[in-house]
């Protein structure tokens, strides 16, 4: 039996994870034709391969150990390159799929075959994976153009990893991920995507974000000065790639960026930047603060963390 979906999942210090999201997908009964591909660069003494080999037996399991290869958008593009599937998709070891997310990715393949990818909305979890938010989508459920989609992301990536069923030859034709980008890699690729065709909006969050102190957003704060030269990197990459982009659009993104920066800073007890990048989102105005706040989801974003935060749950 032909496999029709590879599972890309870069693994680096995963042992205590792992087996919850493994067994999220193994309750989806994916059957001999969903390959997962784990790539491992942690020498942990054989821990995350051995809470993998517990699903042997329900999932089918390529494993490698990639201790050369610790960035995880390598490992992914890796995988990628070695699927079996047409289709693949992304599942990092503290990620989780929901009920239904297989008949999702299912029903996208057999409605959208052309696309480059499609996503949907996805929900946060906390350290024990009890869903705590929902993770929205500036989009209705659909077919986006690629130019529509594009403008909207530029703003903000609102896609969290698990949720993009992907087709993976236009994965490859993009170029597939910026190894140099360890915190946007995700984001420039789905602009590199859309270059290859539109995005399809699936209804239903079926997967979730799980949200916790060891996590590379929370690695991320820690590094602003990295963090903005990156956010910078994709927007002087896709800005010019996007163009005629509306002024507007544009510094919404330049606007959103900054905020982002400021907001991560903030959690990691430097709050000076905030109030600059605040008097950045005043300057557009009120119909361009509105847009933002939908194209960005701020709140969506942002409250989930704040709870755990002070109820000491990151």
């Amino acid at each position: 039996m032909s496999i029709r979906l590879s599972v890309v999942m870069p693994v680096h210090q995963g042992a205590h994870y792992l087996g919850a999201t493994l067994a999220s997908a193994a309750a989806e009964a994916p059957g001999p034709e969903v390959e997962f591909r784990l790539y491992n660069s942690f020498d942990d003494g054989g821990a995350a391969r051995a809470v993998a080999g517990q699903f042997a037996d329900r999932l089918t399991i390529v494993w490698q150990d990639r201790l050369d290869m610790a960035p995880w958008p390598a490992k992914t593009n890796l995988g990628v390159a070695e699927a079996r599937g047409p289709w693949v998709a992304m599942l990092h070891q503290d990620d989780l799929w929901l009920p239904g997310h297989l008949a999702a990715l299912n029903a996208a393949m057999r409605d959208y075959p052309d696309v480059a990818f499609s996503t949907a909305p996805s929900h946060f979890a906390d350290d024990a994976g009890r869903l705590v938010g929902t993770w929205g989508l500036p989009f209705a459920a659909g077919r986006v153009a690629a130019r529509d989609a594009g403008l909207a992301l530029l703003v903000q990536n609102s896609i969290a990893i698990p949720s993009p069923l992907i087709r993976r030859e236009a994965w490859l034709q993009s170029g597939g991920m910026d190894e140099a980008l360890w915190y946007t890699a995700d984001w420039d690729l789905y602009l590199r995507l859309l270059g290859q065709g539109d995005m399809a909006v699936r209804p239903a969050a079926t997967t979730a974000f799980r949200l916790h102190g060891g996590s590379l957003t929370m690695h991320g704060r820690l590094q602003a000065g990295a963090m903005a030269q990156q956010h910078a990197a994709v927007l002087d990459r896709h800005l010019p790639g996007l163009a005629p982009v509306p002024p507007a659009v544009a510094r919404r993104a330049r606007a959103s960026a900054r905020i982002n920066c400021a907001l991560a800073a903030a959690s990691a007890g430097r709050p000076g930047e905030l109030a600059g990048a605040a008097l950045g989102l005043a300057a557009l105005g009120p119909l361009g603060l509105a847009r933002y706040w939908h194209e960005s989801r701020l709140g969506e974003r942002v409250w989930p963390r704040l709870r755990l935060a002070l109820t000491g749950g990151m």
